[in-house]
């Protein structure tokens, strides 16, 4: 015999990134795009679990931060955390003492986030203006420009305190670092290379890294700052293609803009400099036979990204600028067994 069915009560939903109107949208009036188009629909899940037993008010707000700071798109902390890691092992020569190694992580995270801020502050008149962008939270009114220089000088202040446990030379690096993640957002404006700037932001934490495991930086160091240099150019021009019709309408600058419609055999010749550079990278270390490895699955990974912007389609595009984690993360296992073995 069926029992009587009971009125179970619902838990009220988290609103999504993607639906929700922010508070000063006037009733009735034309939603503006409150989810970037680019966001991890994974991440914006798990964004939005974390947080469902906030206030209403309270978990709007902190999804708005975490959005400003790209937690919804963690793909670019790990392009940042896997030229770390290279370093870290690398300079370590083994395992690294977990003490850099945890600082350098945190890091990681820490300046990626401060650089989003600042990046969607410098860029708060073109964002709105740029179908992927226009969803950013200060572009679609969520978050104000104040609050989110607030943001970058708070995490500013965290990474410098990490920073503070290393040595004197990573200390002095550091400011060096902070410098380079606060005029990249700017360098669109003036030059059609904004990617190396991100590349020299990006790889700044090689040389820290070094110094603080070895209290200096060899040449090795700077070998594989080149080569994370030639990387970025290489994944955030794909990155830049995506954007590149409403780049040239807004009058942002980029190397997807340079290139032209040389921008894949220009992206050719970059991904292979950058094997070669790492090649010389893994001869300096005396890196065995699983590097090599390594070397040769990042020249196939290389050759699928190509095949997959032939089109230049922006879907496409987007897609294999996502793709270079998996080379990163190809380098440094390739890396880790090697040293591991030898």
């Amino acid at each position: 015999m069926a029992s009587s069915p009971r009125k179970r009560q619902q838990r009220k939903p988290v609103p999504s990134l993607a639906t929700r109107q922010h508070p000063g949208a006037a009733k009735g009036a034309a939603k503006k795009p409150v989810r970037p188009a680019d966001s991890s629909t994974r991440a914006t899940r798990v964004l939005g679990w974390l947080l469902q037993n906030l206030p209403a008010h309270h978990r709007e707000k902190a999804l708005d931060y975490l959005v400003l700071t790209r937690m919804d798109r963690p793909i670019g902390a790990l392009l940042l955390l896997w030229p770390t890691w290279w370093a870290l092992w690398l300079a370590a020569s083994d395992f690294p003492p977990w003490k850099p190694l945890i600082i350098f992580t945190l890091g990681v995270f820490a300046m990626r986030a401060a650089g989003c801020a600042i990046n969607d502050y410098a860029d708060r008149k073109l964002d709105p203006q740029v179908a992927r962008t226009a969803g950013r939270p200060i572009a679609s009114g969520r978050v104000t420009p104040r609050e989110a220089l607030i943001v970058f000088a708070a995490l500013l202040v965290f990474a410098f305190v990490l920073v503070l446990f290393t040595n004197k030379l990573t200390i002095e690096l550091s400011f060096a670092g902070a410098a380079l993640a606060a005029l990249y957002p700017f360098t669109k404006r003036y030059t059609y290379m904004p990617q190396v700037v991100l590349g020299a932001a990006f790889g700044w934490s090689i040389p820290m890294a070094f110094a603080a495991v070895t209290n200096g930086v060899p040449p090795i160091g700077w070998l594989l700052f080149i080569g994370n240099i030639l990387w970025s150019v290489i994944y955030d021009t794909e990155y830049a293609m995506v954007d590149r019709e409403d780049d040239l309408k807004v009058g942002a600058r980029s190397t997807a803009i340079l290139f032209g419609d040389a921008d894949l055999p220009i992206l050719g010749v970059l991904m292979g400099t950058f094997l070669l550079t790492m090649l010389f990278v893994g001869q300096r270390a005396a890196l065995g036979w699983p590097y090599w490895l390594g070397l040769l699955v990042a020249a196939g990974l290389f050759g699928y990204q190509l095949w997959l912007i032939r089109n230049r389609q922006r879907d496409a595009c987007l897609a294999a600028f996502r793709h270079n984690n998996w080379l990163g993360l190809t380098l440094w296992i390739g890396m880790v067994i090697a040293l591991a073995v030898r």
